[in-house]
């Protein structure tokens, strides 16, 4: 995903240097061309050899010394760089940036690149907490520098609290996410996502096997392409998507009317969720208990709202994509959801096909457009799908707009 992407990578003198090595490795695994500048301090945690290894180039520490070649290296380590990345960033190198000090090869070409710079801070918590430091971020932050917020936990000095360097994993999928185009920006998009419950008494409830992956996809990268996501859940143990804002719900009937109350302000509507079509008429009180003269519980059962129907023949200049988890004539079922609940495209699968079923990480699906073009799409991974989704759904706002 960073194909031929200059990545400069800033290395400092804090203890969590360390981590850096392994974001350097990660890097050069999404192909990027990784370069790194080391302050003095940072060779005392790991040596520059350990990141010319791994980054494939010289590594970048003097400021002052015989040339590699005729270019001046500040200079162009500068206006090479697509993006500039601080880890670990001390309460040192944010102050001397915040404050135009440029007094080493690092902060020098910090001041001279026009690449997007990043910083992932590492410090003791007290010192990360002390209101200068934080000015310090602020004042930066104002600037246009992004800062990949620090976790709590236990650091080096023995203390707990807020300065622990962010791990590796997340560091570069923030880098990754940087270089996604923000082209949803202004637009709201709702995603329904997961199973509906309906109890049958205190103790028991029916559901389906959804997981909800599909739409917690969607939403995340919706956000990540700049859009405002609301992600209405019934019940999942997915970790929520950063910047969206999430409705959990347990009923169809509660997913409805968490529904209408985002409708009329959104863009888009994403139905990936799988509600109950029924529920029972009676919840009991007490918890139903079987008896020895009977072989059989019956229970009757009501429909629930159709939240795609209700809003897809409601939408008016809106967008409404649909889903359809079907076991047999996908096409043919799915054709007739597409035209009954007026969607502007249907993404349709059959459940019963390995790798296309709930709680996968991969799909196999059909998409139906509302002039009845079926596109088959082979086996892929769910982010994927949620590329494609989200492509035509663009595609869709432009038309309209």
């Amino acid at each position: 995903m960073l194909k031929d992407k200059n990545i400069i990578v800033g290395v400092t003198g804090g203890i969590a240097a360390y981590k850096v090595v392994d974001v350097v490795s990660r890097l050069k695994k999404q192909r990027a061309n990784v370069e790194v500048i080391m302050t003095e301090n940072a060779t005392k945690f790991v040596t520059p050899l350990t990141f010319q290894t791994l980054a494939l180039n010289p590594v970048y520490v003097e400021m002052f010394k015989e040339p590699r070649n005729w270019d001046v290296e500040h200079i162009s380590l500068a206006e090479k760089a697509d993006l500039f990345l601080i880890a670990p960033a001390t309460a040192n190198i944010i102050g001397k940036i915040a404050n135009g000090i440029a007094d080493d090869l690092l902060t020098t070409t910090i001041m001279a690149t026009k690449s997007k710079v990043i910083f992932a801070p590492a410090m003791n918590t007290n010192m990360y907490l002390n209101p200068i430091v934080q000015d310090n971020i602020d004042k930066l932050k104002n600037l246009g520098y992004e800062f990949i917020e620090p976790g709590v936990g236990i650091l080096a000095c023995q203390t707990y609290g807020p300065g622990r360097m962010a791990e590796p994993v997340d560091i570069v999928e923030y880098v990754i996410n940087s270089f996604k185009e923000k082209d949803f920006s202004g637009i709201k998009i709702v995603v329904t996502a997961g199973p509906t419950i309906e109890p049958l008494d205190p103790v028991r409830y029916i559901t389906n096997h959804s997981s909800g992956k599909m739409g917690y996809t969607i939403a995340k990268l919706a956000s990540l392409k700049g859009a405002e996501v609301v992600l209405i859940s019934g019940p999942t143990h997915l970790e929520v998507p950063k910047n969206v804002k999430l409705v959990r719900v347990n009923t169809t009937l509660e997913m409805f009317n968490a529904v209408k109350e985002e409708f009329d302000s959104c863009h888009v509507l994403i139905k990936a969720a799988a509600p109950l079509d029924f529920r029972p008429e009676k919840v009991f009180y007490d918890k139903i208990k079987k008896k020895d003269n009977e072989d059989e519980l019956n229970i009757k059962y009501i429909r629930n709202p159709d939240i795609a129907e209700y809003f897809g023949n409601r939408k008016k200049d809106k967008i409404v994509v649909g889903f359809a988890a079907e076991t047999n004539n996908l096409v043919q079922h799915a054709k007739e959801k597409l035209k009954k609940k007026n969607f502007d495209f249907i993404v349709a699968n059959n459940v019963k096909e390995a790798g296309a079923g709930f709680k996968t990480d991969t799909n196999i699906v059909t998409i139906i457009d509302k002039d009845g073009t079926v596109t088959d799409h082979p086996i892929m991974s769910k982010e994927k799908v949620a590329e494609i989704i989200l492509d035509k759904i663009k595609i869709l706002l432009n038309n309209k707009g």
